[in-house]
């Protein structure tokens, strides 16, 4: 009886008085800044002095040295870099490059700023010649650039290697294997069960689609959607199917009774883009209402509301680790999210175009994201820039990736462009005909995605079609050799 005299609260209720509580605790603290950190402070302006001087930064540096040399008093005695400060009166003009923590690593979408020495115009990087311990020099350091007393506050320029490009691994060709026609509509959307026996479509005829992924033949058709089905993904824990489309709606299907089981409310107008996160029971979509969102799979609550993005999210996925969620938006930013606060955590604005795809590789720690101008890879939790994977100029709708190290890309006007993930190496590229007695016009490819093997690749259509690729069997590095030529491209930083 005692347990039944707590008075029941609603929800909102409880809510309401832990965010009082939580006001509350941290009152005190409100509008206090965070304590000023000496070394960083010295770091923003050694920074900000590169910035704004970097041009006459080794001028002034060789003046003060004359003028040190001529007994002149120098202003403000004190170099404007960073230096280890163990030499200081004898090395007080010496850059040292800095690489604690590697501050520059993000500026300019990680164009290697950390590793640029603090010289500018220089092609060398400056690194202590000797360590401090005085050891009677290392081989290749002779004792004639120490000083009278022998200490190690000279600078030994030594040149830097030239960065080297790998060869990409060998590939086999892809080739069309089957072709299936069934929906009346383009096909917008495809997800494979994690058992691998049967995958499902969505497309512009209203209907979701499951076939046989071993003998393409139709199992069932699930009818419900009132416009263009635009996103399906098929759950690994539960027998369910999600489906989003144009008419708003994302819908729950119980795969034991095929019906509809839950409706998740909220969008404001299409939704383009859903991903099951793979280890807590929520979903996210994203869409034309410029925002993404955050559902909790059992109660239909809008959990989070992600928003930042000022035009269509055309891409969510969602990843066990962080950051969980990464949604390519029409605005040609990526934003990286931080699920618990629901808040963005980094804009990645390096596109010029916007960004219809993202995709996480399956087992590296990395994504990419397609835009007309470049399919760009980033590295994992921050969002490091790695590199650029060009040549592929059509409006890119969708990318897959496997544990192989093949990326796909998928254009607008049908052509496909197949690369190696590691090096960026286009190793194959095609245009699949468009079905009989469809218009050239009609070649588009608007999602693919690898089964659960990575050896199958179903690509969905605009003629209507859905095509299975396989690897070439009959390939080997012979038939088809890599045509590696890195000294044709040219590696864009940016």
């Amino acid at each position: 009886t005692a347990m039944e005299d707590v008075q029941k609260h609603s929800v909102h209720t409880l809510i309401f008085r832990s965010l009082k509580r939580t006001h509350d605790l941290f009152v005190s603290n409100q509008g206090n800044l965070p304590e000023i950190d000496d070394r960083l402070e010295k770091l923003r302006r050694s920074i900000k002095a590169r910035d704004s001087y970097g041009l006459v930064l080794d001028k002034a540096v060789k003046i003060g040295d004359a003028r040190r040399g001529a007994g002149a008093p120098v202003p403000g005695d004190k170099p404007l870099a960073i230096t280890d400060g163990s030499a200081e009166g004898s090395a007080a003009g010496g850059m040292v490059k800095y690489t604690g923590g590697r501050p520059m690593e993000k500026t300019g979408g990680g164009g290697g700023g950390g590793a640029a020495p603090l010289v500018t115009g220089s092609h060398t990087s400056l690194v202590r010649a000797s360590l401090p311990n005085n050891n009677g020099g290392s081989a290749d350091n002779n004792n004639s650039g120490k000083g009278p007393n022998g200490s190690a506050s000279n600078l030994q320029l030594i040149p830097k290697k030239a960065p080297t490009i790998p060869k990409p691994k060998w590939h086999a060709p892809w080739k069309l294997s089957r072709v299936i026609s069934g929906h009346l509509g383009w096909v917008r959307c495809i997800a494979v069960e994690p058992g691998n026996e049967w995958f499902a479509t969505g497309a512009g005829d209203r209907v979701i689609k499951i076939w046989d992924l071993a003998s393409g033949k139709l199992k069932l058709s699930l009818t419900g959607h009132v416009s263009t089905v635009r996103g399906v993904a098929i759950s690994s824990k539960h027998p369910y199917l999600f489906s989003c489309g144009e008419d708003r709606q994302v819908k729950c299907w119980d795969l034991e009774y095929n019906k509809v089981i839950r409706h998740y409310h909220g969008h404001l107008s299409a939704v383009y883009s859903l991903a099951l996160h793979p280890t807590i029971d929520v979903l996210a979509t994203s869409g034309r209402d410029s925002t993404a969102r955050i559902w909790d799979m059992r109660t239909k609550a809008n959990v989070h509301t992600l928003t930042g993005h000022t035009n269509t999210v055309a891409s969510v996925v969602a990843q066990a680790t962080n950051p969980q969620i990464i949604t390519g938006s029409h605005d040609s930013t990526v934003r990286l999210w931080d699920l618990a606060a629901g808040k963005s955590v980094c804009t990645l604005t390096n596109h010029k175009k916007s960004v219809r795809s993202v995709v996480l590789h399956p087992s590296l720690y990395m994504f990419a994201s397609a835009s007309p101008d470049n399919i760009k890879q980033w590295r994992c939790p921050e969002g490091n820039f790695v590199q650029n994977i060009s040549g592929h100029t059509a409006i890119v709708n969708c990318m897959a990736a496997n544990n192989d190290g093949v990326l796909v890309s998928g254009g607008d006007n049908g052509t496909m462009f197949f690369w190696d993930w590691r090096t960026g190496y286009n190793f194959q590229r095609f245009q699949a005909p468009v079905q009989p007695g469809s218009m050239d016009s009609e070649a588009g490819i608007f999602a693919m995605c690898f089964d659960q093997s990575g050896t199958r690749l179903i690509t969905a259509e605009a003629d209507k079609t859905i095509k299975v690729y396989k690897e070439d069997d009959e390939a080997s590095e012979e038939s088809h050799p890599v045509n590696w030529r890195p000294e044709l491209l040219k590696r864009r930083k940016f």
